[in-house]
């Protein structure tokens, strides 16, 4: 295999990689090998057609694909780590010569990890955060628990109101014609949650129990289902149930089933130290965010937009989890919300850009600093997973690869790196508004 590279600049770059002919030679014959079984011709039977009978009917071309198919996944890798280059973004791969006899080449433009210039990041200011708990904040914490501990309730004396949840079979129709993913069965809707694309909710309201409603809404313009953009859409509903959350009354009783506590003396003085700890870790982490911004902002990165590209793919992929792991499918999230891929990852390249940008910096800074990771630091962190899987940390450890150990090192000397900023803030408390007297004064 030859490797060569081409600067693109702006932190992309051209491999072009070329592989022995033999190697392509082995690759269509492995290919042949898989689909022989698969195509017949008169006079042989199947699987015993000479791969020599195939490519003279067909073409040598029909197993050209397979064959490069197995080839780049088997050589990208390789030609990465030969080129040593470090990349951080997927390949655009074009294949450039394929023929038989010939040396199979192949080209990969990629991003490379970005050069850091950093600024400054010792005695970085940060704004000082009060952190004090107020009788409201408690009031309206115990208020969420009360909500928590609700009971649901099937209503079948009155309609649907705001705040119910409204159990629904549903089928979207355009043009009087059924479209794809608008339809469910027994799915729970809250009213007022405007999950739903445009007033489908609000046109439940008032509607009882074993009603079927024609709910008739409009899909945005801007629609990921082109064949629906912009278009009126009426959905057959019938409400199957109706539920609404009962609360708990507010006294020692409510205390006693939700807590160790007796009173609502303790159990308040429990949810304000509670409260008070939550304050000083979400402090910590706006301090945190604050610093490392300052640091990005007075640094110099150039950032290529395939490595934005590959960061924001992967925030959409861990969202449509998230929303599967709820019962919906992501597509099925898309036709009801009205959103698009496309304009999800807008939405959040500018978290990915950011994102990147932290992470680039702290790397470097754990670099400058000399932070690593040591062999206790990843065993303490092995054993923290294997105690969250319910597994032996040795077990966990022997499952791991080289790779994985070394991308832990690498999250371990990042917290490290936060870590050794945050020692050496200084706080600064945030400026109060000028009062009419001081700002004539000026």
């Amino acid at each position: 295999m030859n490797v060569q590279v081409e600067d693109l600049g702006k932190n992309m770059v051209k491999l072009t990689v070329e592989v022995e002919a033999d190697a392509l030679d082995a690759a269509i014959k492995s290919a042949y090998n898989k689909q022989k079984n698969k195509i017949s011709i008169p006079g042989f039977r199947k699987g015993k057609v000479p791969q020599a009978m195939i490519e003279k009917m067909y073409g040598a071309e029909i197993f050209y694909e397979d064959a490069a198919n197995e080839l780049l996944q088997k050589n990208y890798p390789t030609a990465v780590d030969e080129s040593g280059v470090d990349v951080v973004s997927q390949p655009n791969v074009d294949v450039t010569q394929l023929e038989k006899g010939k040396p199979f080449i192949f080209t990969a433009e990629v991003a490379k990890r970005p050069e850091v210039t950093l600024g400054k990041y010792n005695g970085v200011t940060v704004t000082k955060i009060d952190t004090s708990v107020s009788d409201e904040e408690i009031d309206t914490e115990i208020e969420t628990q009360r909500n928590a501990n609700a009971r649901t309730i099937t209503v079948t004396d009155r309609a649907v109101a705001e705040g119910d949840t409204a159990v629904i079979d549903f089928e979207g129709f355009v043009d009087g014609v059924a479209f794809e993913g608008g339809k469910g069965e027994n799915h729970p809707l809250e009213i007022g949650s405007h999950s739903f694309i445009d007033t489908f909710e609000d046109q439940l309201v008032g509607k009882n129990t074993g009603d079927e409603v024609e709910v008739n809404v409009t899909f945005p313009e801007q629609y990921q289902a082109e064949e629906l953009a912009g278009k009126p859409a009426m959905f057959k509903v019938k409400i199957n149930e109706i539920r609404a959350k009962e609360l708990p009354e507010l006294n020692d009783e409510f205390v006693q089933d939700v807590s160790e506590f007796d009173t609502m003396a303790e159990y308040r003085e429990d949810v304000k130290k509670k409260l008070q700890e939550r304050k000083e870790n979400a402090a910590k982490g706006t301090k945190e965010d604050e610093a490392i911004q300052k640091i990005i902002d007075k640094s110099k990165m150039e950032i290529p937009e395939a490595m934005i590209d590959m960061q924001a793919e992967g925030m959409i992929d861990e969202f449509a989890q998230r929303i599967a792991a709820q019962g919906m499918s992501f597509d099925q999230y898309l036709q009801l919300s009205g959103m698009t891929v496309d304009k999800l990852k807008e939405q959040v390249r500018p978290e990915a850009l950011q994102r990147i940008q932290s992470s680039l910096i702290l790397e470097q800074i754990a670099k400058e600093e000399n932070i690593e990771a040591s062999d206790e630091d990843v065993d303490a962190e092995i054993e923290k997973m294997a105690s969250m899987y319910g597994m032996k940390a040795e077990d966990l450890k022997n499952y791991m690869g080289d790779s994985e150990k070394e991308s832990m090192k690498r999250d371990i000397a990042v917290k490290k790196a936060v870590e050794f900023v945050m020692a050496n803030v200084k706080e600064r408390a945030k400026a109060k508004p000028k009062t009419t007297t001081e700002t004539d004064a000026e």
